[in-house]
């Protein structure tokens, strides 16, 4: 009979009859892809995808320039968060032209010269839905971007952290598809996200690059089970949530990388 370490017990090992692909004790059960949560919880869905060659995504540098020489065109300048920006408080920008009309691409150089390279870049591309993309060369490939405030939460972070960092996001901040988003969440998801039982079922069914963990909604998300609560439940976990963000913004020069490091 196999034998596997196991601290909590006198002798350090227990006795197993088969190890499965999750590397636990029992049978071979494995949870199904799916595209909607178990329960009645708001939908996690990807970040939006540029797909243009980089060309439509703006250094802290090229924003300022492009506020510089074309203040009346600053409306078309959106914070980018990708995942690396999340959790280290880097900045990014991006040129987001939803409302721009053909005229105000054309009065615009720097636009102009963006949105052109972008199309050049998706008419190579061997995806015929990239190509087909180079028809509207001033959007997103993939625009998800909700209209209100979501809940930001990294497809890969860590192993390390004892939590996978999330967090609120103003409907003004364009998520990259290197996150995912939670539209109309509340306090009390966020409290169950970071809570060490939802990190116990991550780590144990999450996919992973090397060793970082491969957040899923489908794997890990939409097969977690929520347990049932009462209106006491919900004010706690509200509290509880608050407290959270309350902390981090005790340290507003501190990155989620400062904060989530079991050292620091």
């Amino acid at each position: 009979m196999p034998r596997i370490f196991d601290s909590k017990y006198p002798n350090g090992y227990i006795d197993v009859e088969h190890i499965n692909g999750y590397l636990l004790p029992g049978p071979d059960i494995y949870l199904e892809s799916r595209s909607t949560p178990l329960f009645g919880v708001p939908k996690m869905i990807k970040g939006s995808q540029p797909t243009d060659g980089g060309n439509l995504i703006l250094s802290e540098d090229e924003k300022n320039y492009f506020i510089k020489k074309y203040p009346q065109d600053k409306k078309f300048i959106r914070q980018f968060m990708g995942a690396e920006d999340f959790i280290h408080n880097k900045k990014r920008f991006c040129l987001w032209l939803v409302d721009a009309k053909p005229e105000d691409i054309r009065k615009n150089k720097f636009i102009y010269e963006r949105v052109k390279a972008v199309k050049e870049f998706r008419l190579k591309s061997k995806s015929s839905a990239t190509r087909k993309s180079a028809e509207t060369p001033h959007l997103f490939q993939g625009n998800r971007q909700p209209t209100g405030n979501y809940l930001l939460v990294p497809r890969h972070t860590s192993e390390r952290r004892k939590y996978i960092p999330i967090g609120f996001m103003s409907s003004e901040i364009i998520c990259s598809d290197a996150n995912s988003m939670i539209p109309n969440a509340q306090l009390w998801h966020f409290g169950i996200l970071t809570s060490s039982v939802h990190m116990a079922w991550t780590k144990v069914v999450c996919g992973r690059l090397e060793m970082s963990l491969r957040y899923s909604a489908k794997i890990v998300y939409n097969n977690f089970v929520w347990m049932k609560m009462n209106f006491l439940d919900y004010m706690r976990l509200n509290m509880s949530a608050k407290k959270i963000l309350d902390v981090r913004a005790k340290y507003p020069d501190a990155s989620l990388a400062d904060l989530y490091d079991e050292v620091t």
